[in-house]
Protein backbone atom coordinates (compact mmCIF):
# COMPACT_ATOMS: atom_id res chain seq x y z
CA UNK A 1 0.00 0.00 0.00
CA UNK A 2 1.30 3.72 -0.73
CA UNK A 3 1.71 5.81 2.18
CA UNK A 4 -1.44 7.54 3.55
CA UNK A 5 -1.57 11.08 2.86
CA UNK A 6 -3.56 13.20 6.02
CA UNK A 7 -5.08 16.62 6.02
CA UNK A 8 -6.29 18.54 8.31
CA UNK A 9 -9.48 21.03 7.99
CA UNK A 10 -9.22 23.30 10.82
CA UNK A 11 -12.07 25.52 10.76
CA UNK A 12 -14.37 25.03 7.68
CA UNK A 13 -16.78 27.65 6.26
CA UNK A 14 -19.18 27.98 9.67
CA UNK A 15 -17.96 27.15 12.78
CA UNK A 16 -16.71 30.11 15.13
CA UNK A 17 -15.52 30.62 18.49
CA UNK A 18 -18.72 29.51 20.60
CA UNK A 19 -18.69 25.88 18.65
CA UNK A 20 -15.30 25.47 19.54
CA UNK A 21 -12.27 27.89 21.50
CA UNK A 22 -9.74 26.60 19.11
CA UNK A 23 -11.25 26.80 15.85
CA UNK A 24 -8.69 28.94 13.87
CA UNK A 25 -10.19 31.73 12.33
CA UNK A 26 -7.73 34.66 11.57
CA UNK A 27 -4.17 34.62 9.38
CA UNK A 28 -2.33 33.71 12.42
CA UNK A 29 -4.28 31.52 13.68
CA UNK A 30 -4.40 29.16 11.14
CA UNK A 31 -0.67 29.57 10.59
CA UNK A 32 -0.06 28.08 14.54
CA UNK A 33 -2.82 25.60 13.87
CA UNK A 34 -0.47 24.05 10.41
CA UNK A 35 2.53 24.08 12.22
CA UNK A 36 0.69 21.68 15.05
CA UNK A 37 -0.85 19.73 12.39
CA UNK A 38 2.24 19.13 10.70
CA UNK A 39 4.07 18.11 13.92
CA UNK A 40 0.88 15.66 14.17
CA UNK A 41 1.23 13.79 10.85
CA UNK A 42 -0.32 16.10 8.59
CA UNK A 43 0.73 16.87 4.72
CA UNK A 44 -1.94 19.39 3.93
CA UNK A 45 -3.78 22.05 5.15
CA UNK A 46 -7.49 22.27 3.65
CA UNK A 47 -7.82 26.03 4.12
CA UNK A 48 -10.75 27.91 4.46
CA UNK A 49 -10.60 31.72 5.39
CA UNK A 50 -12.74 33.84 7.06
CA UNK A 51 -13.62 37.69 6.83
CA UNK A 52 -11.68 39.67 9.77
CA UNK A 53 -14.63 40.51 12.50
CA UNK A 54 -17.88 38.67 11.54
CA UNK A 55 -15.43 35.29 10.59
CA UNK A 56 -18.08 34.73 7.37
CA UNK A 57 -17.21 32.73 5.08
CA UNK A 58 -15.02 34.21 2.49
CA UNK A 59 -12.76 33.28 -1.34
CA UNK A 60 -11.32 36.74 -1.22
CA UNK A 61 -7.26 36.25 -2.90
CA UNK A 62 -5.98 38.45 -0.10
CA UNK A 63 -7.36 37.04 2.46
CA UNK A 64 -5.85 33.68 1.05
CA UNK A 65 -2.69 35.49 0.50
CA UNK A 66 -2.45 36.56 4.33
CA UNK A 67 -3.22 33.24 5.37
CA UNK A 68 -0.80 31.11 2.83
CA UNK A 69 1.42 33.73 4.80
CA UNK A 70 0.77 32.90 7.90
CA UNK A 71 0.73 29.06 7.48
CA UNK A 72 4.57 29.49 5.64
CA UNK A 73 5.72 31.49 8.25
CA UNK A 74 4.70 28.85 11.04
CA UNK A 75 5.16 25.73 9.38
CA UNK A 76 7.51 25.97 6.69
CA UNK A 77 7.72 26.01 2.68
CA UNK A 78 6.74 22.47 2.86
CA UNK A 79 3.11 21.90 3.78
CA UNK A 80 0.65 21.53 0.73
CA UNK A 81 -1.85 24.36 1.35
CA UNK A 82 -5.11 23.20 -0.85
CA UNK A 83 -7.55 26.31 -0.77
CA UNK A 84 -11.04 25.70 -1.17
CA UNK A 85 -13.45 26.74 -3.89
CA UNK A 86 -16.83 25.78 -1.77
CA UNK A 87 -19.91 27.89 -1.94
CA UNK A 88 -21.63 27.74 1.54
CA UNK A 89 -24.49 29.20 0.36
CA UNK A 90 -22.44 32.72 0.08
CA UNK A 91 -21.05 32.50 -3.74
CA UNK A 92 -22.52 31.20 -6.95
CA UNK A 93 -20.19 28.44 -9.62
CA UNK A 94 -18.89 32.14 -11.30
CA UNK A 95 -17.52 33.57 -8.06
CA UNK A 96 -16.04 30.35 -7.47
CA UNK A 97 -14.36 30.13 -10.63
CA UNK A 98 -12.84 33.53 -11.01
CA UNK A 99 -11.80 33.25 -6.76
CA UNK A 100 -9.50 30.31 -8.25
CA UNK A 101 -8.34 31.49 -11.16
CA UNK A 102 -7.47 34.97 -9.19
CA UNK A 103 -5.68 32.77 -6.05
CA UNK A 104 -3.80 29.86 -8.71
CA UNK A 105 -2.99 27.81 -5.71
CA UNK A 106 -0.65 25.08 -5.45
CA UNK A 107 -4.26 22.67 -4.81
CA UNK A 108 -7.44 23.75 -4.57
CA UNK A 109 -10.85 21.44 -3.83
CA UNK A 110 -13.99 21.55 -6.24
CA UNK A 111 -17.16 20.12 -5.59
CA UNK A 112 -18.33 18.85 -8.72
CA UNK A 113 -21.88 19.78 -8.01
CA UNK A 114 -21.16 23.28 -7.62
CA UNK A 115 -19.06 23.95 -10.00
CA UNK A 116 -21.07 21.46 -13.07
CA UNK A 117 -24.24 21.44 -11.53
CA UNK A 118 -26.05 21.16 -15.11
CA UNK A 119 -25.43 20.75 -18.36
CA UNK A 120 -25.87 24.59 -19.04
CA UNK A 121 -22.70 24.85 -16.94
CA UNK A 122 -20.46 22.80 -18.77
CA UNK A 123 -18.85 24.68 -20.76
CA UNK A 124 -17.46 27.18 -18.76
CA UNK A 125 -16.79 24.67 -15.95
CA UNK A 126 -14.89 22.50 -18.32
CA UNK A 127 -12.38 25.77 -19.20
CA UNK A 128 -12.13 26.19 -15.75
CA UNK A 129 -10.89 23.03 -15.36
CA UNK A 130 -8.92 22.83 -18.20
CA UNK A 131 -7.10 25.94 -17.34
CA UNK A 132 -6.08 24.86 -13.58
CA UNK A 133 -5.10 21.50 -14.90
CA UNK A 134 -3.10 23.53 -17.38
CA UNK A 135 -1.30 25.48 -14.66
CA UNK A 136 -0.46 22.34 -12.59
CA UNK A 137 -3.13 23.01 -9.93
CA UNK A 138 -3.30 20.15 -7.77
CA UNK A 139 -7.37 19.40 -7.74
CA UNK A 140 -9.63 16.94 -5.53
CA UNK A 141 -12.99 16.80 -6.56
CA UNK A 142 -15.51 16.27 -3.84
CA UNK A 143 -18.53 14.05 -4.11
CA UNK A 144 -21.13 13.89 -2.06
CA UNK A 145 -22.74 10.37 -2.74
CA UNK A 146 -22.39 7.45 -4.83
CA UNK A 147 -24.51 9.26 -7.77
CA UNK A 148 -21.76 11.83 -8.03
CA UNK A 149 -19.15 8.89 -8.45
CA UNK A 150 -20.95 7.57 -11.74
CA UNK A 151 -21.48 11.42 -12.83
CA UNK A 152 -17.93 12.27 -12.13
CA UNK A 153 -17.03 8.82 -14.64
CA UNK A 154 -19.03 10.23 -17.21
CA UNK A 155 -17.73 13.73 -17.05
CA UNK A 156 -14.39 12.69 -17.06
CA UNK A 157 -15.19 10.29 -20.31
CA UNK A 158 -16.82 13.31 -22.26
CA UNK A 159 -13.79 15.17 -21.41
CA UNK A 160 -15.49 17.58 -18.96
CA UNK A 161 -13.21 16.84 -16.38
CA UNK A 162 -9.28 16.44 -17.43
CA UNK A 163 -6.66 14.25 -16.76
CA UNK A 164 -6.73 10.24 -16.56
CA UNK A 165 -6.40 9.74 -12.89
CA UNK A 166 -7.77 11.67 -9.98
CA UNK A 167 -7.54 12.25 -6.37
CA UNK A 168 -11.06 13.03 -5.10
CA UNK A 169 -12.96 13.30 -1.61
CA UNK A 170 -15.83 10.79 -0.44
CA UNK A 171 -18.16 13.03 1.86
CA UNK A 172 -19.51 10.23 3.93
CA UNK A 173 -22.85 10.79 6.06
CA UNK A 174 -23.67 14.33 4.32
CA UNK A 175 -26.91 13.32 3.94
CA UNK A 176 -27.79 11.17 7.41
CA UNK A 177 -29.81 12.16 10.16
CA UNK A 178 -27.71 14.39 12.24
CA UNK A 179 -24.77 13.91 10.29
CA UNK A 180 -23.15 11.12 12.35
CA UNK A 181 -21.10 9.63 9.59
CA UNK A 182 -20.28 5.15 10.22
CA UNK A 183 -17.64 3.34 8.47
CA UNK A 184 -19.68 1.48 6.02
CA UNK A 185 -21.11 4.51 4.43
CA UNK A 186 -18.24 4.43 2.43
CA UNK A 187 -18.82 1.69 0.29
CA UNK A 188 -21.47 2.87 -1.82
CA UNK A 189 -19.01 5.02 -3.24
CA UNK A 190 -16.03 2.26 -3.82
CA UNK A 191 -19.25 0.10 -5.87
CA UNK A 192 -18.47 2.50 -9.32
CA UNK A 193 -14.50 3.51 -7.84
CA UNK A 194 -11.48 1.86 -8.83
CA UNK A 195 -7.69 1.88 -8.20
CA UNK A 196 -7.50 3.17 -12.48
CA UNK A 197 -9.43 6.06 -11.91
CA UNK A 198 -7.19 7.44 -8.95
CA UNK A 199 -7.09 8.06 -5.11
CA UNK A 200 -10.04 8.77 -3.05
CA UNK A 201 -9.83 10.28 0.55
CA UNK A 202 -12.83 10.55 3.11
CA UNK A 203 -13.93 12.78 5.51
CA UNK A 204 -16.59 12.48 8.12
CA UNK A 205 -18.78 14.00 10.50
CA UNK A 206 -19.26 12.68 14.33
CA UNK A 207 -16.95 10.65 16.77
CA UNK A 208 -16.68 7.82 14.11
CA UNK A 209 -14.44 10.23 12.09
CA UNK A 210 -11.23 8.52 12.84
CA UNK A 211 -13.07 5.44 12.18
CA UNK A 212 -13.86 6.44 8.96
CA UNK A 213 -10.40 7.18 8.27
CA UNK A 214 -8.64 4.34 9.20
CA UNK A 215 -11.17 2.23 7.10
CA UNK A 216 -10.14 4.15 3.81
CA UNK A 217 -6.81 3.96 5.16
CA UNK A 218 -7.25 0.18 4.91
CA UNK A 219 -8.78 -0.05 1.60
CA UNK A 220 -5.66 2.37 0.42
CA UNK A 221 -7.46 5.71 0.58
CA UNK A 222 -6.80 8.81 2.57
CA UNK A 223 -8.05 11.34 4.86
CA UNK A 224 -9.32 14.45 5.82
CA UNK A 225 -10.26 15.02 9.37
CA UNK A 226 -10.37 18.46 11.60
CA UNK A 227 -13.07 20.66 13.18
CA UNK A 228 -14.65 21.32 9.82
CA UNK A 229 -16.14 18.03 10.19
CA UNK A 230 -16.32 17.11 13.93
CA UNK A 231 -14.48 18.28 17.06
CA UNK A 232 -14.99 14.99 19.42
CA UNK A 233 -12.40 12.11 19.95
CA UNK A 234 -13.34 8.50 19.51
CA UNK A 235 -14.28 8.36 22.61
CA UNK A 236 -16.70 11.21 22.64
CA UNK A 237 -14.97 13.66 24.28
CA UNK A 238 -13.96 17.05 23.00
CA UNK A 239 -10.83 17.05 21.17
CA UNK A 240 -8.51 20.38 22.66
CA UNK A 241 -7.29 21.32 19.14
CA UNK A 242 -7.27 19.94 15.40
CA UNK A 243 -3.51 18.04 16.23
CA UNK A 244 -5.26 15.44 18.69
CA UNK A 245 -7.36 14.51 16.11
CA UNK A 246 -5.02 14.53 13.52
CA UNK A 247 -2.60 12.34 16.06
CA UNK A 248 -5.44 9.95 16.92
CA UNK A 249 -5.67 8.26 13.69
CA UNK A 250 -2.13 8.53 12.87
CA UNK A 251 -1.23 6.90 15.46
CA UNK A 252 -4.00 4.12 14.69
CA UNK A 253 -2.69 3.91 11.00
CA UNK A 254 -0.42 0.82 11.80
CA UNK A 255 -2.99 -1.19 12.51
CA UNK A 256 -4.45 -0.91 9.12
CA UNK A 257 -1.12 -1.63 7.57
CA UNK A 258 -0.38 1.81 6.70
CA UNK A 259 2.45 3.90 7.30
CA UNK A 260 2.05 7.90 7.41
CA UNK A 261 3.29 9.83 3.78
CA UNK A 262 5.69 13.08 4.65
CA UNK A 263 4.67 16.12 2.85
CA UNK A 264 7.36 15.65 0.28
CA UNK A 265 6.39 12.00 -0.26
CA UNK A 266 2.72 13.47 -0.69
CA UNK A 267 3.08 16.22 -2.63
CA UNK A 268 5.31 13.64 -5.58
CA UNK A 269 2.35 11.61 -5.24
CA UNK A 270 -0.54 14.11 -5.87
CA UNK A 271 1.43 15.82 -8.68
CA UNK A 272 1.23 12.60 -10.80
CA UNK A 273 -2.49 12.07 -10.45
CA UNK A 274 -2.65 13.55 -13.45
Amino acid sequence: MTPAIIAVAPNGARKLKPDHPAVPLSADELGLCAAQCLEAGAAMIHLHVREPGSGRHSLDADLYRDAIKAVRREAGDDLIIQATSEAAGVYDRHQQMAAMRALMPEACSLAVREILPDAEAEKEGSAFLAELYKAGVMMQYILYAAEDVQRFHELKARGIIPGERHFVLFVLGRYTAGQKSEPADLLPFLHDWSSTDGDFAVCAFGPKESACALTALGLNGHARLGFENNTLLSDGSTAPDNAALIRQTVQAAGVMGRSIADVKAARAYLQNLR
